[in-house]
């Protein structure tokens, strides 16, 4: 007997089914006299469709006993308190794919970066502006105070954030007291590194003890987690000062928030994408000089890309995600967004390491050196992607010429992929729905602000239907992938993509690569003020936890462009 999906939800309608399913076959539904067994044989065979399969009459009634037993045991589940922090047993490992850590001496290891003589600049907005090794410098000789720059930043936010939507929470007591600390050290010669003094943002999905951290939903605007994530005690510990928390789009999807939309301050009616809406924005419009993002499909790629920064997204595993919203446990990182690579790379050389509260993380080496010729780099790109039509094509392309010129060798390569990537892509939903399980099946979901097909709420009843067995093939087929991508990119030192182009996004992604976006183009906006402006990006990936590669590339770039040194109108 073969039933279609239209049936298939008419028969669930016809027994008051609410639409949760722990899986095709497994689903708790009541007859409407609520008497007898919860599955009868019509259900199995509605669930059928969905499941794959076809079963004779006999087999549908010996199912029904069994799943009758079961629906005990997801009830006995369900009573169980799970909290979004807590991880599966099983934890990814992109090494899967046959990659391995490599080895570099000890004093090879971390981000070298020598920083530059100058004068403090002349304006604030210059100050603003000014990239991480400037102001380290001007913070080290003692030509700026902490304080100073942080009361210029939080000043800034508070100045553009009626357009720009990118605050959730000031943190500005904490921050004051961290930046009076550290004129204190400096003042005494004592200096913890680049970050020391530093002020930045973080997307509000990093707890920060003493503060809310609202995941931008309104079922948790209230939420208070008393701890602080491992990535910002990192910072702290690199005597860095959070100036506030910032937007995402609620529970990390899209710019929207319970509170506004986030906007691109290159262009103020356009959101500025997400989920990382808040940290692209304000680095965008200098309200602070770096950010901490995350991404699980886009997420710190789509808003760098919209807003004209500078994203790098971690190799999988390199930095912990401890405090952190779980969305995917095996897609989510942590990464900062910065007005450059080399920002990016002071940035990730605090935040990398191995964290026993996460098991997914690793410890590998960053020998990044910000001298290092690029002429012998072996560089692979998309050819078959760039010679597609795409509003960015003309600047990519420029950007490809700018790496013949630095005398790179530019290999054209091609994902050699025959898994089907946009159904491996469900393990996002799959994991999304269990991590916000009780927020469906309490209702919780009705009270988020977008609503709708393309929405959480819609994803996290769909995912119900994935059946158990798919979702496990889906991790089988992902090793094959990651064999696959690693057979791709392992000779090359770095791959160049389109940001949006050839698959790369959701492969790498899926693989756990760590990839930089690169702003390469502000295209004029054809309605509104003249100087508004459409920025684009081009992507570099590099192999497993090889991110100086792709950091290293991205910076000989922008030492002969400028495009990530301009300031936008914001207005």
């Amino acid at each position: 007997m073969s039933i279609d999906r239209r049936q298939f939800v008419q028969a669930c309608s016809s027994v008051g089914l609410s639409g949760l399913f722990p899986g095709a076959l497994y689903a708790q539904v009541a007859d409407e006299e609520g008497e007898g067994p919860p599955i009868t044989t019509d259900h199995v065979a509605a669930a059928e469709a969905i499941a794959g399969l076809s079963l004779s009459p006999d087999e549908r009634s010996l199912l029904v006993e069994n799943l009758n037993e079961n629906l005990n045991q997801y009830e006995a589940l369900r009573a169980q308190e799970l909290p979004n922090a807590r991880a599966p047993a099983s934890t990814f490992d992109p090494r899967r794919g046959g990659a391995t850590i490599p080895e570099v001496s000890a004093t090879a290891d971390g981000a070298e970066v020598a920083l530059p003589s100058l004068d403090r600049p002349g304006t604030p907005e210059d100050r603003a502006f000014a990239s991480l090794p400037e102001l380290a410098h001007l913070l080290r000789t003692r030509k700026v105070t902490s304080v100073e720059l942080t009361e210029l930043y939080l000043e800034r936010l508070r100045r553009y954030d009626d357009d720009l939507h990118a605050v959730i929470t000031y943190t500005e007591e904490r921050a004051l007291d961290a930046a009076r600390q550290a004129d204190k050290e400096l003042d005494a010669g004592e200096w913890r590194g680049p970050l020391h003094g530093m002020p930045y943002g973080a997307k509000d999905l990093l707890a920060v003890e003493g503060y809310k951290t609202t995941w931008g939903a309104i079922p948790y605007q209230e939420q208070q987690i008393d701890e602080t994530a491992t990535a910002l005690q990192k910072l702290d510990d690199a005597g860095a000062v959070l100036v506030a928390k910032l937007s995402l789009g609620a529970l990390a999807w899209g710019d929207v928030w319970y509170d506004a939309t986030t906007k691109n301050p290159w262009n103020l009616d356009q959101g500025s994408s997400g989920s990382s809406a808040g940290p692209a924005a304000a680095v965008a419009a200098g309200c602070v000089p770096f950010a901490i993002g995350s991404e699980t499909l886009g997420s710190i790629v789509s808003p760098s890309t919209r807003c004209g920064v500078t994203g790098h997204r971690p190799t999988f595993g390199t930095v912990s995600r401890h405090g952190a919203m779980a969305l995917s446990w095996t897609m989510d990182k942590l990464g900062p967004i910065a007005r450059s690579a080399l920002d990016c790379a002071l940035v990730y050389d605090v935040l990398r390491g191995a964290d026993p509260k996460d098991p997914s993380t690793v410890d590998a080496p960053f020998p990044f050196a910000a001298d290092q010729p690029v002429d012998a780099f072996r560089v692979g790109y998309l050819e078959s992607a760039f010679e597609e039509d795409y509003d960015n094509k003309a600047a990519d392309q420029e950007t490809l010429a700018v790496l013949r010129n630095l005398g790179v060798d530019l290999v054209p390569v091609a994902w050699e992929t025959d898994v089907p990537v946009a159904a491996l892509l469900n393990t996002l939903d799959v994991e999304a729905a269990a991590a916000f399980d009780e927020l469906t099946r309490s209702g919780g979901t009705d009270d988020m602000v977008r609503q709708g097909e393309n929405t959480w709420p819609n994803v996290f009843r769909t995912a119900r239907f994935v059946p158990a067995v798919e979702h496990v093939q889906m991790s089988r087929l992902r090793v094959d992938l990651m064999e696959q991508a690693h057979d791709t990119i392992q000779d090359l030192d770095v791959l160049v993509s389109p940001s949006f182009g050839g698959n790369t996004l959701g492969i790498t992604n899926l693989t756990g690569h760590p990839c930089v976006c690169l702003p390469n183009a502000l295209r004029p906006v054809e309605e509104g003020p003249d100087v508004r402006r459409q920025p684009g990006s081009i992507s570099l990936v590099a192999p497993l936890y090889q991110d100086h590669k792709a950091l290293r590339l991205a910076h000989a770039v922008q030492q002969e462009t400028d495009i990530h040194t301009r300031r936008p109108p914001i207005r």
